[in-house]
């Protein structure tokens, strides 16, 4: 049974998989979209939420935080000065997915992970 398992692991270790994660969330801030497995863009999409909600701050603080996760300055400034002004008014629900069917090679399912709008 899967009880207190909040997170799936993506077969990968502690380590790795938070690289990922920081990559997808960077390259979501950065392009507004990305295709990836849906497994991925579920782990993601909590994390791209949270970023752009403590965005919507826009105190020294808040830089900080959200400096510790996303370590590209150019993506941290697009998404103080772009992107959570854009989302100022909308409480929560910033990003979706999308799932475009299955993969040819592994069958793997493929997702859109945006911002909304």
């Amino acid at each position: 049974m899967k009880h207190k398992i909040k997170q799936n692991k993506l077969s990968r270790g502690s380590s790795q998989r938070k690289a990922l994660l920081r990559n997808l969330v960077t390259d979501t801030i950065k392009h507004g979209r990305i295709t990836t497995t849906k497994a991925r863009a579920k782990e993601a999409r909590p994390l791209v939420e949270k970023m752009i909600t403590i965005a919507k701050t826009k105190d020294f603080n808040s830089i900080r935080k959200v400096s510790e996760f996303i370590l590209d300055k150019n993506v941290i400034d697009h998404l103080f000065d772009n992107v959570s002004v854009k989302f100022n008014e909308r409480n929560g629900g910033y990003s979706r997915i999308i799932l475009l069917g299955t993969r040819q090679g592994d069958n793997a399912e493929i997702a859109i992970l945006e911002l909304i709008d």
